[in-house]
């Protein structure tokens, strides 16, 4: 029987999804995103050729596998275009596999301008965002003034809808911001050159997915960033603007939350985060800057240094709980090879009180310090590994202490960027036979 698997990340992003979830298409059918834009970042390195993705799912590369974007995803028709030619070039058909929810709100040129603006006025004081236009866009849409992809296809409407869109955007570039407007000709022409490219990738996800259901596929539903950077759940207002845990799956392709049979955390061996905001773990020591070196610690989207840090139990307890994880992927633990010592955080000390829960509020980390727990590094590699009793010993009882502190069962254990570099305990998709 098929099953319905939900893949997020239960960290801060940046774990490793882009990798899982191509390895797992293998037994799959489909492949569909469900929240974000293209500020995702998923790295996949395939016999040693590395292929980055930011907006098409993991998938696209599978010639069997059908990819979807849903209605949860805000949609930039340019980072869409370069994203489909440089994967063409590459030989992948990607017309053939991709199909898109007409429902996607559109990420505009003003989008981005507004993103960038406000990150620029906020000076010491900014989010962090990609600067890609991904928050103004889920802010139009929540204000129900959101241009989507079904109206580029009714130009007297779309012409309306962005005229009004624009006049409210450049209203507040110019007297907010101090910023040039947007040409309102120019951008329509953009938007709908385009659109008679993506005109035959149009279809309602949601009934394909249904479909796929009542067929007994198995289908993989494809997050972006990681559970803590949630809007609503996350490190508020350190975040991404959407809803990032589990449970947008449903939401984000019109899918009812029971048809889903489980969800898979990918979660780093360590820990790290992008751009600002707390993060209780993080290292400025030697430590640190081999997790970072070692780990290849930049984002795959913005090439930004990632702030890098010990494994954080308390985070992820809360961040399984948020998204009723049922299983583990631990990704990078080849990056812990050859450190004498490994340090977890099993709590959070709170004006002299320890305390096994994170803060609700981002104000209730000011003067936190993390309680650690020590355990015995290893001097032998893990890169390749493909056998669990083939990894060092301290390394077997490292991942052991962190499945007890989470009261999570690992499934996978990713020892290398290629797909084949891989330890499957437990398969997603249940045996193959």
């Amino acid at each position: 029987m098929g099953k319905f698997v939900v893949i997020i990340g239960t960290q801060w992003g940046d774990e490793g999804k882009g990798k899982v979830v191509d390895l797992l298409t293998e037994r799959a059918a489909a492949v569909a995103r469900f929240q974000g834009g293209h500020n995702a970042g998923h790295t996949l390195v395939i016999g040693g050729r590395k292929t980055v993705l930011s907006l098409i799912p993991s998938g696209i590369l599978r010639d069997h596998v059908r990819c979807f974007i849903g209605n949860g995803v805000v949609l930039s028709l340019q980072a869409l275009m370069t994203e489909s030619d440089m994967l063409m070039q590459q030989g992948v058909p990607v017309f053939e596999r991709l199909r898109i929810s007409p429902l996607c709100p559109l990420i505009l040129p003003s989008h981005v301008a507004l993103d960038q603006a406000r990150e620029r006025a906020r000076g010491p004081n900014a989010i962090g965002t990609t600067g890609r236009g991904i928050g103004p866009a889920y802010e139009d849409k929540v204000a129900r003034r959101a241009v989507r992809v079904a109206d580029l296809f009714q130009r007297d409407r779309f012409a309306a809808k962005l005229g009004e869109v624009l006049d409210f955007h450049n209203f507040v570039l110019q007297h907010y911001y101090r910023q040039p407007p947007l040409d309102f000709q120019k951008t329509l022409d953009e938007q709908l050159a385009m659109s008679a490219r993506i005109a035959p990738l149009l279809t309602d996800v949601t009934r394909e997915l249904h479909e796929l259901r009542g067929s007994d596929a198995n289908v993989l539903f494809e997050g972006a960033q990681g559970a803590m950077l949630d809007v609503d759940l996350g490190t508020y207002p350190y975040v991404t603007s959407s809803n990032t845990t589990a449970g947008f799956a449903a939401t984000g392709t019109g899918i009812g939350p029971r048809a889903f049979d489980g969800v898979l955390g990918i979660v780093k061996a360590y820990t790290t985060r992008v751009g600002a905001g707390p993060f209780p773990t993080e290292l400025f020591d030697g430590y640190g800057e081999h997790l970072s070196r070692v780990g290849h610690e930049f984002g795959s989207v913005t090439g930004r240094r990632r702030r890098c840090g010990w494994f954080d139990s308390v985070a992820l307890r809360r961040s399984i709980v948020h998204s009723s994880v049922s299983g583990l992927c631990i990704t990078k633990l080849d990056v812990l090879d050859g450190l004498d010592t490994i340090r977890v955080c099993v709590g959070y000390r709170m004006h002299g009180t320890v305390n096994p829960e994170p803060p609700l509020n981002v104000e209730g980390y000011d003067g936190i310090d993390p309680v650690y727990e020590e355990l015995p590094g290893w001097s032998e590699s893990t890169v390749g590994v493909t056998h669990y009793e083939a990894l060092p010993g301290n390394a077997r009882r490292y991942l052991e202490r962190l499945q007890a502190l989470v009261n999570a069962p690992i499934d996978l254990i990713s020892t290398g960027p290629d797909r084949e570099q891989t330890i499957v305990l437990r398969h997603p998709f249940g045996s193959a036979d």
